[in-house]
Order: structure tokens, then C-alpha cells, then sequence
């Protein structure tokens, strides 16, 4: 059953990777969580060049109450900071409290502030890439987007924070997101493979249904 249920949340994960290679662009934007790779992988990424600046987004959400002292964009964004990140190429986003808020607050912010970044690097947990694409693509039209995420695989990701049930449980509720968001005007559409939808419905009839909205 075991080696079942992996194989089943492996190609899963394997259809949330968008596996984008990365250019220079004009802004790093950074989704926040409950996983700290993410901002340390973010930092790695402006410390190499590829932007300018980076904004970290992120008010507290449903799994970081009271995990940080605060929002988690000001989490986020003190790691960097300790990795070398200067102060002042470093903008922060507190209030957004889902995926879409993530885009429209942060687009305000940079608007406030006179910039117009065209093409944007997008970091997030690796199980969330695509849905954080097709979001992005939604609320902010017209520019360049590339993903990236930390370079960890479906065996490595888990840790004493995401369990390997916790980690498949939030990726079928994204999943089922991308599934249904689109016709409520929140993403635009992505296809998503039978036999990745075969192995949602299997994994959920295993009981990984935590993460799941109601339609």
C-alpha cells in the first residue's frame, strides 16, 4: 500500500513542477509559508544575481499562527537578510492571506513604489508551482513569469515541519484548486492529466482529503 500511495503522490508532485530555467529578470517575489527553504532559496537567488530585489508576501496564514513572531513576509524576509540580502533591496507584503492576495498586494506595493517589473521570478514550495503560476497569470496579465522553488525531490522535501502526509494532503487540495479555481475567476486554466486526476481520486479515497475545498 505504501509504495502505492508514492507512486500515486510522485506523479502528483511531478505535475506541480513547471521546472522552468531561470533568466535574469527585474524582481524576485517571493510566496511565504511555513517553509523556510523557500526564503532561503529565494536569497541564494538574488546573492547570484538573477534581480535586483525581492519582495516576500505573507500575511499569517491557516498553518503559521503562531508559528512565527510575526507575518510571515517578515520572517522570510529577516533569513535573507541574515544571508546577506541588503535591507534596502528587500520589500515586504504583510496582509495577504491566500495566493491570489499575494499578487494583488504585492502589484499594489511595487505600483506605490514606481516599479514595474516585466519579468518576475516567482518562488514558492515545489508542490505549489503550478498553481502559484496560474494565479499569478490571472491577477497580474501581461508580464513574464518564471517559477522556481528549493531543488529538493518528492523523498527529500519532507522534514520535522511538512510529514510526508502533510505534504501530500496540501498538494491534492492544490490539485483540486487548479481543477476548479479557474471557473471561479481566481487562475487560469491548466490541464491536468487523467492519470494525475486518477491518482487524486485514489489518494483521496485513502483518507488525504485535509486540504480539500468543498464543490
Amino acid at each position: 500500500m505504501v509504495s502505492k500511495i508514492h507512486l500515486q503522490a510522485k506523479r502528483i508532485w511531478d505535475y506541480h513542477l513547471l521546472s522552468d530555467s531561470l533568466e535574469k529578470s527585474d524582481c524576485i517575489f517571493v510566496l511565504c509559508s511555513n517553509d523556510v527553504r523557500v526564503a532561503e532559496h529565494a536569497a541564494r537567488l538574488y546573492l547570484e544575481g538573477y534581480a535586483p530585489y525581492i519582495v516576500f508576501s505573507g500575511g499569517v496564514g491557516e498553518l503559521t499562527k503562531g508559528l512565527y513572531p510575526g507575518s510571515e513576509a517578515e520572517w522570510f524576509a529577516s533569513i535573507a537578510a541574515d544571508m546577506g540580502v541588503p535591507q534596502e533591496r528587500i520589500f515586504v507584503e504583510t496582509q495577504s492571506g491566500n495566493t491570489g492576495e499575494n499578487v494583488q498586494f504585492t502589484r499594489s506595493l511595487l505600483e506605490a513604489k514606481g516599479l514595474e517589473p516585466e519579468r518576475l521570478i516567482l518562488v514558492q514550495k515545489p508542490f505549489m508551482e503550478r498553481r502559484a503560476y496560474a494565479t499569478f497569470m490571472k491577477q497580474w496579465p501581461g508580464k513574464q513569469v518564471l517559477v522556481a522553488s528549493p531543488p529538493l525531490s518528492f523523498d527529500e522535501y519532507p522534514n520535522e515541519q511538512l510529514t510526508y502526509s502533510d505534504v501530500i494532503n496540501v498538494m491534492l487540495g492544490d490539485l483540486q484548486r487548479i481543477k476548479y479555481y479557474p471557473e471561479q475567476g481566481f487562475a487560469i486554466a491548466q490541464e491536468i492529466p487523467d492519470d494525475v486526476w486518477t491518482a487524486f481520486e485514489s489518494l483521496v479515497k485513502l483518507g488525504f482529503d485535509e486540504h480539500l475545498i468543498t464543490v
